[in-house]
């Protein structure tokens, strides 16, 4: 049988969701950001709420999430998205409304505004990307950085004594009462990847039924600011990260996991 005999809709198996654009992905080679877009677009598209969707990206390399998410996008000033998610959200209690959101933005710049937004338990979704650095300003230390890890402004290591220990920011929101879902995933393999998706798909469907905040952190490599090639950086992220910020859900159905 000739190749193109098979080339045909009925036996296509996979395909490129009509919410990612063409554009071209900027992101470094081996980026989780890429992943996260697409399942977060595919979900959307499964649930038919295309057109009642409204992301907010802030600064970061989440800030390019426009270029590649082909819905309603509006982009927030560094840190303030949980902050625009929570007026578009009161003011079209209707919308899905989600923020897209780096560990720099989201647990210090951002630290007052992701708090309290999830304290308050506002009816949207918080997708948070955690690569415990600074990946598009020079990758500096951020919240997330682990214990001895360098950056440029941690050169020698982040020492615990002087600079505090790597925040946990999804256990740390999981203790509010406005949190109806926290959880922790990755998208480095696919068992992972299929794993990240029912937890988004499980966030935007507590939008629709109103219970409230759904946190979700996937854990990410940067191979560029950490110095390494995408496979030996997927490796110490498991190696490293994962032991710090353990994989799997935290909170569910406004009850915390034992």
């Amino acid at each position: 049988m000739e190749v193109l005999d098979i080339i045909k809709p009925e036996n296509q198996v996979f395909c490129k969701t009509k919410l990612m654009t063409d554009t071209a992905l900027s992101y470094c080679p081996g980026c989780g950001h890429g992943t996260a877009h697409n399942l977060t677009m595919e979900v959307i598209e499964e649930m038919g709420i295309v057109e009642d969707t409204i992301g907010v990206a802030p600064v970061g390399c989440s800030v390019l999430a426009y270029d590649f998410m082909n819905i309603d996008m509006t982009q927030a000033a560094h840190g303030r998205a949980p902050a625009v998610a929570t007026a578009i959200a009161r003011t079209w209690p209707q919308k899905y409304v989600f923020t897209y959101q780096g560990d720099g933005d989201l647990a210090a710049i951002g630290t007052a505004e992701t708090i309290h937004a999830c304290n308050r338990g506002e009816n949207i979704v918080i997708i948070f990307v955690n690569n415990g650095i600074y990946g598009m300003t020079g990758g500096q230390m951020a919240p997330t950085t682990l214990e001895g890890m360098k950056s440029s402004t941690s050169p020698y290591g982040r020492v615990v004594e002087t600079m505090g220990s790597p925040i946990k920011m999804t256990e740390l929101v999981a203790n509010l009462p406005g949190v109806y879902y926290a959880t922790r995933q990755a998208v480095h393999t696919h068992k992972h990847v299929r794993k990240a998706k029912k937890a988004i798909r499980k966030a935007f469907e507590n939008i629709k039924l109103r219970k409230g905040l759904s946190f979700i952190e996937i854990v990410s490599n940067c191979n560029s600011g950490w110095k390494m090639t995408p496979n030996d950086a997927n490796n110490w992220m498991e190696e490293n990260m994962f032991a710090y910020f353990p994989l799997g859900d935290i909170k569910v159905n406004g009850k915390l996991k034992q």
